[in-house]
């Protein structure tokens, strides 16, 4: 079981993450986001930011899909994210090896060059 604790430690030890400002987390590389808290919004409600979901930059539309289809107890998705390679990721639900791995991928997926060596 993983939390916001941990995603904080794996997203920070990776090289030129920045955290930006947020009730929940938020972590950026060379300006692009790869995973932050998923801002939860419910029709005629505030937005609420859920520390125990994770939004996870995937890359494209196949990997999403293939996720949330594949193990649709830790991924799902909701039509705010439709056409964006963003999945949510259940905290709660994945051990933190599995989560270094999902949030590394995103983070190496956003990276600009430099970072990533040869």
């Amino acid at each position: 079981m993983a939390d916001a604790a941990d995603v904080r430690r794996l997203a920070l030890a990776l090289p030129g993450v920045e955290e930006i400002a947020s009730d929940g987390f938020d972590f950026r590389v060379g300006n692009k986001g790869f995973v932050w808290s998923w801002p939860e919004r419910r029709p005629g409600q505030r937005r609420v930011i859920r520390t125990d979901i994770a939004v996870l930059y995937v890359g494209d539309e196949a990997e999403k899909q293939a996720l949330v289809l594949g193990e649709p107890d830790l991924f799902f998705t909701t039509p705010a994210y439709d056409g964006a390679p963003l999945v949510m990721l259940r905290l709660e639900q994945v051990d933190v090896g599995r989560l270094d791995e999902l949030v590394t991928d995103a983070w190496r997926m956003r990276a600009p060059d430099e970072l990533l060596g040869p």
